[in-house]
């Protein structure tokens, strides 16, 4: 007896999760919405492999069939935009619809994670209000010189290095590069990364990319049940980043303001819009000051976005050009030429001049975008142009930047590295949403110009001494770590560095 009540309770059990998931797989179908048959339990996941990235590939695959497609993440319900001209309703002409991401914010238990990249609403238009001044051409010739003293260091560091060892992991050695960087225009500190794999900096950096403080349940979670999460006080956040990164903050903000100290950094203009809070909006209201902690917390994500990211499509722009020599050499003779008629000093204006770098440096991020899909959510329902569908309020958008860098009518043979695609007709002719690598539309990447200048200053002084080429660790076909949030080899990037010999130049 005990035996068929336990087995009545286990089918009972079955077929309620049966039902369940054929309800929530139904959603597309019942909005006429054309969606990828999902399958159980996964929805259109697929076991092993880089899901996500291989998730966003294969919806894209589908466009032919319409300009949204529908799909599912375990059995939540996504929509994924396939034609060009609704991502840019979605991302611009459209925004009020689409304004949001939909990340975790927790500001009383996580406020490291009440950043801009993931607020959403007034809190999200006040910081970006106060941080775009930030990032004007004018404030990147203002920290030009830091980056460059940086670069030099690195040059000084790498060329100790090659006289022992010609075969290395450049992947750590470039995010030492960009650590140090971000450490001085974000908080006006010399972290020594370069010179110390193992310094302050560079370790809680690590700790953040490569130890995530909460498990996949807690992710989940938080990703699409924030309300119950918060109630739950899950942090994303451990606890020893959030302390170092606010008594960081907190230190060097005290510091400044008692010796009446100024940098051309981040933190010294973020420092300085505070100081404005006594100032008149035009509707004599006071603006808000940053508290310590939103002040943290944007330059939390300042450094993360900043060393990771540019690192990365660092790292790619030479493992294309180890594999690519002709192109190396272009780029070498560029530089050389720019630098000539600039009496050797890389300026603002000498390193704008240096047209061929920028390509290369945009067709590594079109070949290898760090985020392979953009997140917005829908604010409000949506009619789909020319449609009678309806996308509803709340529902997660995923655009596929990844599938859009690699679709051969839109790049012709994608999977080779030609820096000519991003010559200034060649952009003319493409679609504006062709390019997704930093976003587009008010939520784009507000720090783009800085991270391109950084990545540019790196490859600049790497480019003009070093000689890159594949080594016997190289990998020519690469594959992607499925752990990680950017898009990141496995295995680390090991190349052949060589001093560049000027004999032959």
């Amino acid at each position: 007896m005990d035996l068929l009540i336990l087995l009545w309770l286990v089918i009972s059990v079955i077929s309620t999760v049966i039902l369940f998931f054929k309800k929530k797989y139904s959603y597309w179908k019942e909005r006429g919405i054309e969606y990828v048959e999902p399958s159980f339990p996964l929805g259109n996941l697929s076991f092993g492999g880089n899901q996500l990235l291989d998730f966003i590939q294969n919806m894209y695959n589908h466009k032919q069939r319409g300009p949204l497609i529908g799909a599912y993440i375990i059995w939540n319900p996504v929509a994924v935009p396939t034609d060009l001209d609704l991502i840019q309703k979605i991302l611009v002409k459209d925004f009020n619809s689409f304004h949001a991401r939909g990340m975790y914010v927790n500001a009383e238990d996580d406020p490291l994670s009440a950043n801009m990249f993931s607020l959403d609403g007034e809190k999200w238009k006040f910081i970006r209000s106060k941080l775009s001044p930030t990032f004007t051409s004018g404030k990147m010739k203002f920290m030009l010189p830091t980056v460059v003293d940086v670069a030099e260091r690195f040059n000084e560091i790498l060329g100790d290095i090659v006289k022992t060892q010609s075969v290395l992991e450049i992947k750590d050695l470039l995010a030492r590069f960009t650590t140090d960087v971000i450490g001085s225009c974000a908080f006006g500190v010399e972290c020594n990364s370069l010179k110390d794999p193992n310094a302050i900096f560079r370790y809680y950096g690590k700790k953040v990319i490569d130890e995530p403080h909460s498990s996949p349940l807690m992710q989940i979670l938080a990703a699409h049940y924030p309300d119950l999460a918060r109630k739950f006080h899950v942090r994303i956040t451990a606890k020893d980043v959030e302390q170092f990164f606010i008594e960081t903050v907190r230190k060097t903000v005290e510091y400044r303001e008692r010796n009446n100290i100024r940098r051309n950094d981040f933190l010294d203009l973020l420092i300085q819009m505070n100081k404005d809070e006594d100032k008149n909006d035009g509707h004599s209201k006071k603006l808000e000051k940053l508290s310590l902690n939103v002040l943290a917390a944007q330059a939390f994500l300042f450094f993360l976005a900043g060393f990771e990211t540019s690192s990365t499509t660092m790292m790619y722009s030479l493992y294309e050009l180890a594999l690519n020599s002709d192109i190396q050499n272009k780029a070498r003779r560029e530089i050389n030429a720019v630098l000539a008629n600039h009496d050797g000093k890389l300026s603002y204006e000498a390193m704008q001049e240096m047209i061929y770098i920028e390509q290369i440096i945009n067709e590594a991020l079109r070949k290898y975008p760090p985020v392979t899909f953009l997140i917005r959510k829908t604010a409000r329902d949506y009619q789909l142009p020319h449609s009678k569908a309806v996308i509803e309020k709340g529902t997660e958008i995923f655009i596929p930047a990844y599938g859009v860098h690699h679709d051969p009518e839109i790049y012709p043979n994608p999977e080779i590295f030609d820096p000519e695609r991003f010559s200034a007709d060649e952009v003319k002719r493409r679609h504006p949403m062709s390019f997704l690598a930093f976003g587009d539309g008010p939520r784009n990447c507000v720090g783009l110009r800085f991270g391109k200048m950084q990545a540019k200053v790196g490859l600049i002084a790497l480019i003009k001494n070093y000689q890159f080429a594949p080594c016997s660790k190289t990998s020519i076909r690469l594959t992607f770590d499925p752990l990680k949030a950017a898009l990141t080899p496995k295995g680390g990037m090991f190349l052949d560095v060589q001093k560049v010999d000027r004999k032959i130049i």
